[in-house]
């Protein structure tokens, strides 16, 4: 109650890309759960200039800076405003939220309970259709009339019927086919006219629909571990208990309501009926398994995401899966179509940020620590680019729990002399791929190599582990990321929470670094990537630091993939080199001394990474893991790629449930928990004795 006083002031308004922001007088009225606001303070006594009903609204600050929030109101109207500074946006956030809050909790305690109200999924003249049909065992009163005994307490507990759970089931399923039935026709309907299939209230009613399918799928799967509960208690020690039937699966949606076909598991393929009976990877080895680099050979595939004609052909499909979403939805749970998905894991997406290990290696190189500063900053932002792969946004896989990618580098020492960074002048030929022949006949005294491995070490959050090193050089990185995807309208948000930390061993450094946030915009025509964010790269040793900021573009002009920074000494805050330009393609460096370099992303040399063959992967290492998925999106089957994918998705369901009904944790293989992080088992700050370091150095 302290908090659910009224509040008023001046905020920015964005209006329209004419008029662009201006200020206006707010009131939060908190009786009545609105938010008004006035042209300014003297007209307040006059009618508001615009309302917005606060009960079912989200309340959303802002990632593009420290000032802006939204306001999403359940009638769809938005407000987009800004504060003066943080301390103000966090007040009217949190009131505003404790408001809606509220005022949503006194509708729902102001309805009627569900039991009292009457709902039919028949429209008028539509009650002879068989799907709305009811026998008379299938009222409400004869699906949970349930019997009960009364516990130690005195309390009567009620005991579920096992034969009520199989009518349940079948309740359920005619009402999927019902749902999918009501899709169907929404989106028959035309695309202009009186009545369209893009109309707002029968998007609202997919969306609805869908969400109470959903709920009914949680509770009916609450009750199966309810009865199995109760059995499990009952019988004898050992006795196994089989489930009535695999957690219910919706039917796929994103082929426009059509009903989706499910085979026979006898005519699954024989990769479907593989992906699925897979045993529970906490049965199988987890001990952590030392990979031969020898046994890797340069990989030649080429995926590149350059399909653009795809998307334009599913944008009812897109449509569909927005009318699903409310701005701000967290995504981690939400099934994206698999037509949007690139062809390699998340896992591997993260190794191909290493795919210039010349300018990795030449970190250690600097001379001093400003140079090494400097070099890191350089290759850090060189970095991005190869990760992302073609022009269109798409998605890489959602890791499995427990799947890894392993790979390697083999770099010529040849390239990798002083001259790697620093003031080097960028290659001017076209985009090279160092080849395999470049390292024929050398032996390993010849190049380098850089080792790398990634591991999802956790699904809800999920949270991914890797790992890179170089022996040689007496450096390695270790990083954590937990992706936080976020529904901001036309675009989707990935928060990259987590950090990095790159350990020069030969000169006692350690750096720490964050990742920037990535943006899919324009999801309804040609989506396409942006970075945004401010991250930091800090050395504690040193007192060297960088800022560096990933501009999104603004509402009106601006360059896109825009990025800026600075190196700083932070004892004397002195700026010894700043940077200028876009991540994606040239970047300008200027040094304190007034020297520039400029380097031209799309013209540094890649080196291809290694990968051991398939047939000598483990089964959950991502490429063998993923493989089915990823021949089917080559050969442009959705439909297999999507049944394969799903099957993988629900084999890991299933083994979440068996581990929470066993109350058996997870053990990761490579990465341990440390604190809030993750680090390698063996990193090579504790596995290179301060004896090898020193032979190194004289050798």
């Amino acid at each position: 109650s302290d908090h659910m006083e009224n509040i008023y002031g001046y905020l920015m308004k964005y209006t329209n890309l004419v008029t662009g922001w201006q200020y206006r007088f707010f009131v939060l009225n908190n009786d009545a759960g609105l938010l008004e606001y006035f042209v300014n303070e003297q007209s307040r006594h006059l009618k508001p200039r615009g309302t917005l009903q606060l009960a079912g609204a989200v309340i959303s600050p802002s990632d593009e800076d420290s000032h802006t929030f939204t306001v999403n109101a359940a009638s769809g109207e938005q407000y987009k405003l800004r504060a003066t500074d943080a301390k103000e946006r966090q007040h009217w956030v949190s009131r505003l939220q404790i408001c809606t809050q509220h005022h949503t909790e006194a509708i729902g305690k102001n309805n009627p309970p569900l039991k009292s109200r009457s709902f039919s999924l028949a429209s008028q003249g539509s009650c002879n259709s068989p799907g709305v049909q009811r026998r008379p065992s299938q009222n409400a009163i004869s699906f949970f009339n349930v019997g009960h005994h009364r516990s130690s307490s005195g309390k009567r507990v009620p005991i579920l019927q096992p034969d009520h759970l199989v009518d349940v089931r079948e309740m359920m399923s005619q009402a999927e086919g019902q749902q999918r039935d009501l899709i169907r026709s929404i989106e028959c309907l035309p695309v202009s006219g009186h009545l369209t299939s893009l109309d707002q209230d029968l998007l609202m009613l997919k969306a609805t629909s869908m969400a109470t399918m959903n709920c009914l799928n949680d509770c009916f799967h609450i009750l199966q571990l309810q009865h199995a509960s109760q059995q499990k208690g009952s019988l004898p020690a050992g006795t196994t208990i089989s489930w009535l039937e695999p957690k219910i699966s919706l039917s796929n949606h994103f082929k426009n309501g059509a009903a989706q076909s499910f085979s026979a598991e006898i005519n699954k393929p024989a990769s479907v009926r593989e992906e699925q009976s897979i045993s529970e990877p906490g049965q199988l080895t987890r001990e952590a398994e030392e990979i031969n680099p020898d046994e890797e050979l340069e990989d030649i595939s080429d995926d590149k995401e350059d399909d653009l004609g795809a998307v334009e052909e599913q944008r009812s499909i897109i449509l569909h899966l927005l009318s699903q979403l409310k701005l701000g939805m967290d995504l981690t749970r939400v099934v994206l179509p698999t037509f949007i998905l690139e062809k390699r894991s998340l896992l591997e997406m993260y190794a191909d940020f290493m795919s210039h290990p010349d300018l990795f290696l030449a970190i250690t190189n600097g001379g001093s620590a400003e140079e090494r500063m400097i070099r890191f900053v350089e290759y850090y932002l060189t970095s991005f680019h190869e990760g992302r792969k073609g022009a269109i946004a798409k998605k890489p896989y959602n890791p499995i729990i427990g799947e890894t990618f392993h790979c390697s580098w083999r770099m010529p020492k040849s390239k990798v002399g002083a001259e790697a960074g620093g003031d080097a002048p960028a290659p001017s030929s076209s985009e090279q791929v160092t080849p395999a022949k470049d390292l024929e006949g050398q032996t390993e005294l010849d190049y380098y190599t850089v080792k790398f491995v990634a591991e999802q070490v956790s699904h809800h959050p999920p949270v991914s582990g890797f790992y890179a090193e170089c022996v040689e050089r007496k450096m390695c990185v270790n990083a954590h990321v937990w992706t936080k995807s976020k529904f901001l309208g036309m675009s989707i948000g990935v928060t990259m929470v987590g950090e990095g930390l790159l350990s020069l061993l030969e000169h006692g450094e350690e750096y720490t670094f964050s990742l920037p946030c990535a943006y899919a915009r324009s999801i309804l025509t040609v989506p396409w990537v942006e970075l945004g964010g401010k991250v930091n790269i800090n050395c504690a040793k040193t007192g060297y630091s960088a800022s560096i900021n990933f501009h999104t573009k603004p509402f009106y002009g601006g360059k896109l993939h825009r990025v800026t920074g600075e190196v700083k000494q932070n004892a004397t805050n002195t700026v010894v080199c700043r940077v200028q330009g876009e991540w994606n393609s040239l970047l300008e460096f200027t040094y304190s001394s007034g020297e520039t370099k400029c380097v031209d992303l799309t013209k540094l040399s890649v080196t291809r990474k290694r990968v051991r063959p398939l047939e000598k992967q483990g089964p959950f290492e991502s490429r063998r893991l993923w493989q089915h998925v990823t021949e089917s999106l080559r050969d442009g089957d959705i439909d297999k790629a999507t049944e394969h994918k799903r099957a993988l998705e629900e084999r890991q369901r299933s083994e979440e449930r068996l581990r929470a009904e066993t109350e058996t944790p997870w053990c990761t293989k490579y990465f341990l928990k440390e604190g809030d992080g993750w680090v390698y088992h063996k990193p090579l700050w504790k596995t290179l004795s301060p004896v090898q370091t020193q032979q190194m150095d004289s050798n």
